[in-house]
């Protein structure tokens, strides 16, 4: 292996002219440092990339030439210069350990492979981090820049970057030229390859990148312009991080201007055209006959005029069921829904009726958390006593843990139940009051022609009942719907409320509440009687409470 070093100098960025000195100030202290301790520099490797992620060309050349035996160590300024990234730190150490390199020779240290790695860990993390807080303190700073009104990053063309004042100024030369640009394109008379054109030949032309280095003094291409015809910077704010922000910057042009620059983009534009989709009710019905879904299409007579029919698809075969019209679907359909509207003094009792069921259940809710709660306490002290058994050895340990489990289990259920009751004692009234006003906004929904608002009711109404057979829309509705129609068409019968309704209103039933309490082994109050109607409103709410027993969950 060679007796000679590596000088590895590195500066976080490839522009030229940051960190000029930073380089030049490597080289020069570490050629003095290898002259003083007599070290025979074999050659310099100059990197301008930063640190942070792996993959640096020269770097990862240098120690491959190492582990090739070309040299025996590393001279650098500090283990900083060498990486900013666990892994290729970690690679560092390996090769040490391996002695493969034998000496790494730093401004104030020396690094050998029979020394304690942790503290080039150490050094190497401090780096890594140092990185993290950078990145994250830069972004912090970027943000701040961009709410105080100053776009951090680079500007448009018509723009510079003052390195002086750190702020964007005009661009004297070329902001002219891109006013004109705006100009011309606002009368609607120029492409946007005319723009580019314009452009060029005033002096606004494509730059070199990084990647193409030869390329540049191009004109701009189509996207290129429109993209900048659509940049807010123009006319004073920009747009950085996703948010836009009102910047400090000379406007170029005036928001009017920009904004009929827009309208032009937007017209002259390739857009989609529109399809016009006559599918409104489309899922909302089926074949009565066939039970193949009911589509719809359009049809434009020879007179110029189209309307929308609905037709079964026959998907499942050969089916005799007829076409029908939009119109004539759209009033069967209204008039189903009048057959289930609610007259609005019916809605206002019921919502009434059922704030005083609220206002009661949480009173009888309050008393039921008490009781529990005094159960609670219960179950406490007999785990305590049952405890003072285990300790005093009353008891064996197979019974204390059985009984300890039986009684953790019931203090669990009581723990539970007292929640539910806190979170809300009445939640089981919120789907009536819901359906209460779905069903007060039929009649003003079937006098509109808003279709999706007649499609959505009517799927509450039916679900997937509602058929089209011979051109009629017909289906069974589902409860309570049913019952409020039924309720409508026998309303001129006076007592027959009486003998279906329970002596309770709109809550669950006590007997219910008696059955919980007790298996809880709680004292209960007696039930309070309750307020008999003899409204025929009422069969609609016992129809409705019926449905909510059966079908809402526990």
């Amino acid at each position: 292996m060679s007796n000679d070093y590596f000088l590895y100098a590195r500066k976080s960025t490839d522009v030229e002219d940051k960190q000029v000195l930073s380089i030049e100030a490597q080289l020069f202290e570490l050629r003095a440092l290898a002259k003083q301790e007599e070290l025979q520099i074999a050659e310099e490797f100059i990197e301008k990339r930063s640190a942070k992620v792996p993959g640096r060309p020269i770097f990862n050349d240098m120690l491959r030439r190492i582990q090739q035996g070309e040299a025996q160590g590393i001279i650098c300024w500090k283990l900083d210069r060498l990486a900013r990234n666990m892994q290729d730190g970690g690679n560092i150490i390996e090769i040490l350990k391996q002695n493969v390199i034998r000496h790494i020779r730093a401004s104030a240290n020396n690094y050998y492979p029979t020394d304690n790695v942790l503290l080039m860990c150490i050094e190497f993390g401090i780096a890594d981090q140092y990185v993290r807080d950078l990145s994250v303190s830069t972004a912090r700073g970027l943000r701040q820049k961009a709410r105080n009104g100053h776009y951090p990053s680079v500007p448009p063309i018509g723009y510079l970057n003052d390195p002086r004042t750190k702020t964007i100024v005009v661009d004297r030369r070329k902001a002219p030229v891109v006013r004109r640009a705006f100009e011309l394109y606002a009368k609607n008379t120029s492409r946007l390859e005319d723009i580019g054109r314009f452009l060029y030949d005033n002096g606004v032309r494509t730059h070199p990148t990084r990647r193409w280095t030869n390329g540049g003094g191009r004109p701009l291409n189509k996207t290129k312009v429109s993209v900048l015809l659509s940049n807010s910077f123009f006319y004073g704010h920009f747009r950085y991080a996703g948010e836009v922000y009102e910047g400090k910057h000379t406007p170029l042009v005036s928001k009017e201007l920009f904004d009929n620059v827009q309208r032009v983009l937007k017209l002259r534009g390739k857009t989609q055209k529109v399809k016009d989709e006559p599918r409104a009710l489309c899922g909302l019905l089926t074949c009565g006959e066939c039970g193949c879904s009911i589509t719809a299409e359009r049809q434009t007579k020879k007179s110029g005029r189209s309307y929308v029919y609905y037709r079964c698809t026959k998907k499942r075969g050969a089916c005799s069921q007829p076409f029908v019209r939009e119109e004539v679907l759209d009033a069967q359909l209204s008039e189903l829904l009048s057959r289930y509207a609610m007259p609005p003094e019916w809605a206002t009792e019921m919502l009434r009726m059922a704030s005083e069921d609220e206002a009661d259940a949480k009173r009888t809710a309050a008393s039921a958390i008490e009781a529990l709660r005094a159960r609670l306490a219960e179950l406490d002290g007999k785990l305590a006593r049952l405890t003072d058994l285990f300790v005093e050895q009353d008891i064996e340990r197979g019974d204390y843990l059985s009984r300890k489990a039986a009684l953790m289990s019931e203090k669990r259920s009581v723990q539970e139940h007292i929640l539910r009751l806190e979170a809300d004692a009445a939640a089981w009234l919120e789907p009536m009051r819901e359906w209460v006003r779905d069903a007060s906004l039929l009649d003003e929904i079937r006098k509109t022609d808003d279709l999706p608002s007649k499609k959505s009711s009517l799927q509450k109404i039916f679900g997937s009942n509602l058929t089209l057979h011979t051109r009629e829309a017909r289906g069974v509705a589902e409860n309570p719907w049913f019952s409020l129609a039924h309720t409508k068409e026998n309303a001129s019968e006076k007592n027959l409320v009486s003998c279906l309704v329970p002596r309770e209103g709109l809550e669950p039933s006590r007997s219910f509440e008696l059955s919980i309490l007790s298996r809880m082994r709680l004292p209960v109050t007696p039930p309070r009687p309750a307020v008999l109607c003899t409204t025929l409103l009422l069969l609609l709410l016992f129809s409705f409470c019926l449905f909510l027993f059966v079908y809402a969950p526990a």
